[in-house]
């Protein structure tokens, strides 16, 4: 077990090189710079000619004349040593003070986001295989498929119709109007739970049909295998039987996908976010790209892409755990 958290944990360490790179990369993709944007909108209307020397000088207060290796060693030096994601252009402050809360936001969703997806698709696709054949298998197949072909902005608009016509409520955001700004507290954190079911049921959708089909196919290879005949010819209760054998195999595939589920959801996340209304990373990456501030984009997009990678090594684990014949065979 020991030999096999090495490597993993030696893979993940070569896995976050890499995405750094690759995030420093797209980082400078866009054409352009944030001097360019802050030149135009310094004076813009002023009559005034900018010229290219005045945007040079621009850029070189801003420190984005360096060459893009030393800016990458800056960049990634001050987030490892002292957790430093460098200046928020657009915001004449810290990458850190503006992606905070909304971090913790974030990642808050995506933990009931999850928690919703395997709750629910875990139970009903074992339940689903053991009721093959029957109507109620069926009815959550047609569940299923909808679920993989219903995109996720367009649930989002019918539930916030239904809400708002059903029951007067305004569940867009993740706040209440009092407490968008007020300092956190019981009853701010209880707001909170109380729109924060709507986005997270929304970005669970698609997991939730995927992860039924995947747990309904395992469990139904399980059901037919002679190991758990046996068991049943030696009298072991079903529902013993069911969660002993078929049901611990068939989760396997279930923890193998959180990473790309975690992959998934933020995939989703920027379009529902803009949906939703929703004060989070989703939102605030779109806007900094439209803004050409490529810190806040990056450091954000370097975030996510971490909590991708550390649940794909949590993943990997879980999976050791859950078959010992995958950390004997490394």
């Amino acid at each position: 077990m020991l030999r096999f958290l090495t490597e993993r944990a030696i893979g993940m360490a070569v896995t976050l090189f890499l995405v750094s790179i690759m995030v420093f990369v797209i980082m400078e993709l866009p054409p352009g710079d944030y001097a360019d944007r802050y030149a135009f909108r310094k004076y813009s209307g002023t009559g005034l000619t900018i010229t290219e020397a005045d945007v040079a000088a621009i850029r070189a207060e801003l420190g984005l004349d360096k060459a893009a290796i030393l800016r990458y060693f800056d960049w990634i030096g001050g987030i490892i040593l002292r957790g430093d994601f460098g200046q928020a252009y657009a915001f004449e402050t810290s990458v850190n003070s503006i992606i905070g809360e909304k971090a913790w936001l974030t990642l808050g969703l995506l933990l009931v986001t999850l928690i919703i997806t395997y709750v629910v698709s875990i139970p009903i696709g074992i339940f689903a295989a053991v009721r093959r054949g029957s109507a109620v298998d069926y009815g959550l197949t047609v569940f299923s498929y909808l679920g993989l072909a219903l995109p996720n902005f367009l649930l989002a608009l019918v539930l916030l119709y239904f809400a708002n016509s059903w029951f007067g409520a305004a569940v867009g955001g993740l706040f209440s109007a009092e407490y968008a700004d007020a300092p956190w507290s019981l009853a701010k954190f209880w707001d909170l739970v109380k729109h924060m079911w709507l986005p997270a049921f929304v970005l669970a959708w698609s997991a939730m049909a995927y992860q039924i089909q995947t747990v309904r196919a395992t469990m139904s290879d399980e059901i037919g295998k002679l190991s758990v005949t046996a068991a049943r010819a030696r009298g072991v209760p079903e529902g013993r039987l069911l969660l002993k054998y078929p049901a611990r195999l068939a989760i396997n595939p279930i923890a193998s996908t959180i990473g790309f589920d975690v992959n998934r959801i933020f995939s989703e996340l920027p379009i529902v976010a803009a949906v939703l209304g929703l004060t989070e990373l989703g939102d605030l990456l779109l806007k900094s790209f439209l803004d050409l501030d490529m810190n806040v984009a990056g450091a954000i997009l370097l975030l996510l892409t971490v909590v991708i990678v550390v649940m794909n090594f949590l993943s990997d684990l879980l999976l050791a755990w859950l078959d010992p014949r995958i950390r004997l065979g490394g």
